[in-house]
Formats: structure tokens, sequence, C-alpha cells
């Protein structure tokens, strides 16, 4: 029986993860090292056991019919060190390791990006990776362990947890812009109007949805500016290029301050909150329950604290 050194374990691993992933990018992302690194790891396992594991090419990578084997076989034992692993921690008395999440821009700057500091301090074991990306993003053949969206674009087959309450979508521009400009009274005035438009991380431009009681409009917006970051369009509506689209929530201090105003006040549109997804078919990773828990927690305080203020 060959002896494993520490090396071995560390290589075997890394060899799983690029058979799992089949992308020495992805792998190497996944196990927070450099791809030159990971491709030295397999390129000493490949010698020291004598057989070529992975075929490779500038595009793609593939097990060999040895690599195949060993992989299937490994990853019957790394299930077990897992659970293993599981059982130890379970005399923890809070979680720790790695917890990587995929989140949109939104999601980051209005539940993360404000309550997430709460969590770090519950807890300080927990290494938290957050990657704000607004493409439609594969969470599990990206190695991440759970991610945030909007409720009606979570994909099926993952278990979903709500986070806070419905979300409203708003009109907004700067008084600057505004000033003697055409008034608006209904959608159908944008089309008089510079719309700040949005693309999708789908890659379509947003169209604007209203709502006033039962009555419905979409309005598909002109004009000669279009960008991929509601951040940046907020800042081009407070600058008076022209009028924004985007949760109330995320520009409430502007509002509050008089900076921007709300346009067509009595428009807007309920959309289903964001919700944390996780792929069900896998052990729940360590720490993700407590995010969930927290999160929730310092929503629903802020909410009661919002209701509060008279």
């Amino acid at each position: 029986m060959t002896k494993l050194t520490k090396n071995d374990l560390s290589n075997l691993n890394a060899f799983c993860t690029v058979e799992r992933l089949r992308s020495f990018t992805h792998a190497a992302n996944e196990l927070g090292i450099t791809s030159s690194a990971l491709s030295h790891a397999i390129k000493n396992l490949e010698e020291r056991l004598g057989v070529k594991l992975l075929n490779r090419t500038s595009r793609t990578v593939a097990p060999t019919d040895a690599g195949t084997n060993l992989a299937r076989r490994l990853a019957v034992g790394f299930k077990e060190i897992g659970l293993a692993l599981d059982d130890v921690n379970r005399y923890r008395d809070r979680p720790f390791g790695k917890l990587r999440l995929s989140v949109l821009t939104d999601s980051a700057r209005l539940i993360l990006g404000k309550y997430v500091h709460h969590y770090l301090a519950k807890y300080p074991d927990v290494q938290l990776e957050i990657s704000v990306n607004d493409q439609m993003v594969d969470i599990v053949a990206e190695g991440f362990d759970a991610g945030i969206r909007f409720g009606g674009t979570v994909p099926e087959d993952f278990v979903a947890a709500k986070l806070g309450d419905e979300l409203k979508w708003v009109t907004v521009a700067s008084p600057k812009y505004l000033f003697k400009r055409p008034e608006l009274k209904v959608p159908e005035d944008l089309l008089h109007h510079t719309c700040i438009r949005l693309r999708s991380g789908r890659g379509e431009v947003f169209k604007w949805d209203f709502s006033r009681g039962d009555d419905h409009r979409v309005i598909e917006v002109q004009s000669n500016i279009c960008v991929n970051e509601t951040a940046l369009s907020i800042e081009l509506s407070l600058a008076g290029v022209g009028i924004t689209y985007c949760l109330e929530d995320i520009v409430k201090k502007h509002l509050l301050s008089g900076e921007l105003v709300t346009v067509l006040p009595d428009w807007c549109t309920i959309d289903p909150p964001m919700y944390l997804y996780y792929p069900g078919h896998r052990q729940v990773p360590q720490g993700l329950i407590e995010l969930i828990s927290t999160l929730r927690e310092e929503l629903s305080l802020h909410r009661d604290m919002n209701n509060n203020v008279y």
C-alpha cells in the first residue's frame, strides 16, 4: 500500500476538485490558490503516481480512464473524511471554515453591506467570501455555497430562504433635472424624458413596470444612455442626467435629503423579496444556517424600527 504524505492528500483533493469542475481556473478559485500552484500540484501527483490523470487543452479538462477511476474512489473517501470532521465539529460551540456567496449588487448593498458585520462578530471563525456579480451564476458549477437573488430569479431545485419583505420599485430624479422639464402624470410621459436605462445580468435592457391599483403598464424607455449597474444610474440621476428606475430602499437616504424625488409617486411595482438559496442535495455548509438566521433577525429589527418611527 502506498504511504500517503501530507502533500499527497492535498494534491489528491486538488485533483478531485479539478475533475469535478473540469476547470483549473474554477478549481483554483474554490481552493483559494493560484492556477499555477494548482497545475504544479497536479503535475507532482501525476509524477509521483507515474500515471497521467488529466487530459488538458487550452479550453478543456477531462480525466483519463485512470483519472476517472481514481476520482470515483476518492469521492467516497473524501466524503467519509468530511462526515468524520462534521462529527468532530459538533463538539465546537460555533461554526468555522470558509463560506462562499454569490450575490447581486443590490442584495450586497441592501442586505450584506448593512448587516453582515453582525454575523462576523458572532462567528469570527467563519471566513466569509462574497462575490458581487449581476450575472446569473451557476453557484454549484462555480463552487459557491449559496447565492442571494431576487425571488423570481432563484433557480429550481434549490432550498430558498426569504430575506426581508417585498421590494418596491420607484422612478427617481433630481430636482435639478426636473426643473423646467415637462410634468409627468402617467408612465407614458417618460417617453419624453431622459431615462437612464439599465441592462440586467442576463444581458437584456430592463423594461420599466408600473402599477396603480389594477392598472399595470410596461414602458420600454428610450434614451442615449444605458448602464449595467444600479449605483452608477443613481449617481447619474444625482448629477441631473435623467430619471432612474430602482429599488426604493437603495435611494431612501437621497429621498430623505431631497437630493432625489420620486417621479410618478402613485405608480410603482411591488416584487418578491430577496432570497438566499443553496443546493438541497448537499450537506448544509458550516455557518450558513447561522447566516440566514442573523440576516433575518437584523432585517426584522430594522423593519420594526422603521415602523416605530412616527
